[in-house]
Order: C-alpha cells, then sequence, then structure tokens
C-alpha cells in the first residue's frame, strides 16, 4: 500500500550481515545460533510469566456511592471467553508469552459499528490475538489519515500474505516494561542477546556430550606420515569407533606404533556448572523471576520460597496488572461507563492462596473485626450465604477512640468522683 510509505514504521527490522556468516562457514565455525525458547532457563521464565497471567481472574467491577467496589452485573465477553476458540485463561497467558518474548503484544478488539443495543451503541464481539512477528506498527506524524500522532497497526497473515490495518483504539498492546520511546516495548531476549545465546551454546555442548556417549576428545600418534586422504580415513574410522552410546565400554584395538591419549579437559576443570548456574540467575533476574521458580533452591527454605513467591508478586507482576488493567480500561470500556465508575481488574489474590490453616485464620480474624461480613467470608471458601450473614460484626468491647477512658469518668467534669 503506497500510503505506508508516508508514514513512520516503528518496527525496525533486524540487518544481518551475510557476508560474514559465509565467511565464517568457510572457516569451519558452526553459526548456527540456538534459539532461544530451547534454553532452558529462558523457556521457564516464559512459562512462570505467562501461566502467572492466566492464572488470574478479570473481573469487572462497580464503584457505589460509598467508594467501594462491587462485582457489576454483566456478562462481559472478556471476563468469560475473549473469541470463540480461546477460554480467557488461554488469552491472556498467550498475551503475556508474545509480551515477553518479542517484547510487544497486540489484540484486535472487534466490533460491532452498525449499532448494538441501543441507537448508536457499539457493540463488542471479540478480541483476536495478532501474533507479535506478524504485526508493524507506524506513526501517522504527517497526517495521512486526518488525526497527527495516531498510531496505526498493520497485521499480515502469515497464511494467505493478506494485510489488515487497524486504529488505535481498536487494538490492545501491551509492551514491555523497558521501551526507550514509549510506544515500543524491548523484550529480554534483545537486551540480553549474548547471555542467551551463550546459555544455547552451552546446552547444545552438553547435547554432543551426551550424543558422543561422554566421551573426551582424544590425541591419536602414529609414526610415520600420511596423506590427508588416508589421515582424514582413519580420523573417521576412530570416531566412529570411540564416539556414540553404543561403543561406550568397547574395546579398540590399535596397530601398532599407534597411541591414543584422551584430553584432560573435564566440565570441572572449565567450572561449567557454576557458569551455567551463574547464567540462569542472570537471565531470571532480568525477567523478575525469582530463584526458587526455576528450581534453584540452593539457598531457599520453605518460608523463604513463601516469601519470594510475595516479592515476585509486589516487584514483578504488580507492574504488569497494572499496565494491563490501564490498557484494558482505556480501550475496552467507553466514556460513560469509566463516568459510571466501572473497572477492569485482575484478582491477585489467588496468587496468595495459603494453606487452610492460615486461610481460615485470616478470614476468621477480618470477619470479627468487621471488615469482611460473615457471608463475604464464606464467599472465598466457595461456600453458599446464610441468612443474616451480610451485617459486619465486630466484638462489643470495642469503643471509639474518642471514647476510651469514658467508662471511668461517673461524676462531671470538675466534680470529685468521691
Amino acid at each position: 500500500m503506497g500510503f505506508f510509505n508516508s508514514l513512520k514504521n516503528l518496527l525496525m527490522p533486524e540487518s544481518v550481515d551475510t557476508a560474514s556468516e559465509r565467511l565464517l562457514q568457510w572457516l569451519g565455525i558452526d553459526t548456527d545460533k540456538p534459539k532461544a525458547l530451547a534454553e532452558t532457563t529462558y523457556f521457564t521464565c516464559l512459562k512462570v510469566l505467562s501461566e502467572t497471567m492466566g492464572k488470574m481472574p478479570l473481573k469487572l467491577y462497580q464503584e457505589d456511592e460509598s467508594g467501594g467496589r462491587v462485582r457489576a452485573p454483566t456478562a462481559d465477553i472478556l471476563l468469560y471467553r475473549p473469541n470463540s476458540v480461546m477460554t480467557p485463561s488461554t488469552f491472556w497467558s498467550t498475551m503475556e508469552a508474545n509480551c515477553q518474548h518479542y517484547g510487544n503484544a497486540y489484540a484486535w478488539i472487534q466490533r460491532d459499528y452498525k449499532g448494538g443495543l441501543q441507537k448508536g451503541e457499539i457493540k463488542k464481539t471479540a478480541y483476536w490475538i495478532m501474533k507479535s512477528d506478524c504485526v508493524t506498527v507506524y506513526m501517522d506524524d504527517v497526517g495521512v489519515f486526518g488525526d497527527r500522532g495516531k498510531l496505526y497497526y498493520k497485521f499480515t497473515n502469515p497464511q494467505n500474505g493478506e494485510t489488515a490495518v487497524f486504529r488505535q483504539e481498536d487494538v490492545l498492546h501491551i509492551k514491555n516494561w523497558l521501551s526507550w520511546d514509549g510506544v515500543m516495548g524491548i523484550s529480554v531476549r534483545d537486551i540480553l542477546k549474548s547471555t542467551i545465546d551463550g546459555a544455547g551454546y552451552s546446552q547444545r555442548y552438553l547435547e554432543k556430550l551426551y550424543e558422543s556417549g561422554l566421551t573426551a576428545s582424544s590425541v591419536l600418534q602414529y609414526t610415520g606420515d600420511l596423506d590427508e586422504k588416508l589421515r582424514s580415513q582413519l580420523q573417521k574410522q576412530y570416531n566412529d569407533l570411540l564416539t556414540g552410546a553404543k561403543n561406550v565400554g568397547k574395546v579398540v584395538a590399535l596397530p601398532l606404533g599407534m597411541k591414543l591419549e584422551p584430553l584432560t579437559y573435564t566440565l570441572a576443570d572449565a567450572q561449567y556448572m557454576e557458569l551455567k548456574k551463574y547464567s540462569a540467575l542472570q537471565i531470571a533476574a532480568a525477567f523478575g523471576v525469582k530463584p526458587n521458580q526455576i528450581n534453584d533452591y540452593e539457598k531457599s527454605s520453605y518460608s523463604n520460597s513463601e516469601s519470594q513467591q510475595l516479592s515476585f508478586l509486589v516487584d514483578t507482576m504488580m507492574y504488569r496488572l497494572n499496565q494491563y488493567e490501564q490498557e484494558i480500561n482505556y480501550k475496552c470500556l467507553t466514556d460513560k461507563q469509566r463516568m459510571d465508575g466501572l473497572v477492569y481488574k485482575f484478582n491477585e489474590k489467588v496468587l496468595l492462596r495459603a494453606n487452610m490453616e492460615t486461610q481460615m485464620q485470616s478470614i476468621t480474624s477480618a470477619v470479627q473485626n468487621g471488615i469482611y461480613t460473615p457471608n463475604e467470608g464464606r464467599h472465598l471458601l466457595d461456600l453458599p450465604s446464610k441468612d443474616g450473614g451480610d451485617v459486619l460484626i465486630v466484638n462489643g468491647n470495642y469503643v471509639p477512640l474518642t471514647h476510651v477512658g469514658a467508662a471511668y469518668n461517673i461524676g462531671k467534669e470538675g466534680e470529685d468522683d468521691t
């Protein structure tokens, strides 16, 4: 489309120096870079963050006159079925996976502009996730579409190559925490490229070591001189005899005048495990994932793991939730709905579910101190309401601060109590 030439492309393609790659391949150097998803720690961090978003249900609340919030009596599609093929859990976990891996996540808000229940009403019909590497973001900084400074999202269907353009009001755009312009996010994969690639090479080296039957490299000494062809044949013959799981423990015969000496370079000498663990902790820290969540319990205990989970919610997920809620409330609610006090909010309390004893103590304390009504406490345990359970109760001995000690002032002020 010609009009895209007048727009500013915010998603710059990554350049590749193919000449350098050809040179390295000619020199015999492996230039195949490991995929980030194949690295265990990277995949685990994506899994933790994506599943955490999928665990928390999205709720729609309405503020009452007293400033409190109650569940809004509406069957909103975003709460129960964002589209015909996804549950809310799948929808939000997929959004977070795209955001963390690519730096940005996009979902098209399908609307019915022909009218709704009332004249002129716009009805939302579905939310469709657009794979992040299929979306190009443009800023209309010259007013091609009339409104200067607006964003437009071009989606290219990877199946048939068809394209579609959406306005910024019709796209949920969730970005990663790091952004230099406030518009496009940058993924951890791009920030820690060398660290993640190094961890991938480490994993590949270990795989090749297993494939060779954990056999160390060896030096074959022989007397005399062999041309290049015979030397290659000899090298191939002993590679086949010495490597592979099927040859572990076998005896290899050497002709007279030849000597086989294994190299003494080991994983321990290279501090392989120490470096691998250090890289894993670096990657996890960049994602905001705690060590116990990547199965590193070296300095963790049961109570320490619980505090790490709370720290993960406060230090990592609270920012993510705040960003999601702000984008959803702005683009999925009308001005009138916001004026009426409607607000979307994720229920992060599901991440803090404790054991039954601790949970009962917390609920009981809240009910006895007038924070929850008995029925609200029962609802937290998935129990039905009971008659008379919607009244706040407190200890009858409690008095306001202004009346503390009033029971001891029997006489009038200034008179002797005796």
